[in-house]
């Protein structure tokens, strides 16, 4: 048996979880499907898959020898493609971690608008809100919405856009407990508290004439921008949000920014972060490039 076959049906059989979907796909038959993964595990002294009656998973070293192996046969088409004097057209799934305020109908514009432009790429998305390890992992990309001096110095990272985090809250509560017409009145406001960065109920607002101490009370604590998100939408408080997360609903009358022509918020930069690699793939530098160009078109 030809061994950069056997890894090619591997890698398809751990994408689909199914041997019978993946001889589909290759054109062979399962029973051989089956006997590439026996050989490779019999060379490897390991196994690499599960397997039940019902259900195909990979195995811990199956995972690392996967997202290995992956991203070599992805860079071997490449390499083939160029050779013929072929456009390298990028193809493959991209895998990719983004913070959980990225469920959003723009971002997801952003990705559909991608699709449409490369088809033959899967993004595989991981929203959890986890600092995920990319290498070991397996992931090509991330995003991550911090500053520079807390970046790993072990990856590259390209800043994409600044994110802009402002108060806000619901109609029905400002109405409820008056609209702050100045930095000194948020004091004793109920905030939804975003557990994800290192402040308490006190924190220092910048105004127009300087910084201010404002005391608020803490109603919700969380690591989930979602959850927050959806609390101030039914008026528990004010929360600190991505206005990315939140367009639709300003634009709606459903959330309000509270003093935005005197509450700066909070900015971080969004960056496009992956293992330092000499060459990249065709899938990761596009989606690099457009959302560069997609995250400045939107400010």
């Amino acid at each position: 048996m030809d061994t950069l076959t056997s890894l090619r049906v591997f890698c398809t059989v751990a994408e689909l979880k199914s041997f019978t979907s993946a001889a589909d796909r290759l054109g062979v038959s399962p029973a051989m499907a089956s006997k590439h993964v026996m050989r490779l595990e019999n060379r490897l002294g390991t196994r690499l898959l599960n397997r039940t009656s019902r259900h195909v998973s990979l195995t811990e070293t199956g995972r690392l020898y996967f997202n290995q192996t992956r991203e070599m046969l992805e860079r071997l088409d490449e390499v083939e493609d160029a050779i013929g004097n072929v456009t390298v057209a990028p193809r493959g799934t991209l895998k990719l971690s983004a913070p959980v305020w990225a469920a959003t109908g723009c971002f997801t514009d952003m990705l559909a608008a991608y699709n449409r432009r490369y088809p033959d790429v899967c993004l595989d998305l991981d929203l959890s809100g986890r600092l995920v390890n990319l290498v070991d992992e397996g992931f090509d990309l991330a995003l991550r919405a911090t500053s520079e001096d807390r970046l790993d110095p072990g990856l590259v990272a390209r800043p994409l856009t600044n994110v802009q985090f402002r108060l806000m809250g619901s109609p029905d509560y400002l109405e409820r407990t008056g609209r702050p017409q100045n930095v000194a009145e948020l004091n004793g406001h109920a905030l939804l508290r975003y557990s994800g960065v290192n402040f308490g109920e006190s924190m220092s607002l910048e105004g127009p004439d300087g910084p201010h101490k404002i005391t608020f009370r803490t109603v919700m604590l969380s690591d989930n921008e979602t959850i927050m998100h959806l609390a101030a939408l039914r008026g528990m408080g004010l929360a600190f949000l991505p206005k990315w997360m939140a367009e639709q609903d300003i634009e709606a009358g459903r959330l309000e920014i509270v003093l935005p022509a005197i509450l700066l918020g909070f900015n971080s930069t969004l960056y496009a972060v992956y293992p330092s690699r000499k060459y990249l793939s065709a899938k990761v530098r596009t989606f690099i490039d457009f959302l560069t160009v997609s995250t400045r078109e939107m400010g």
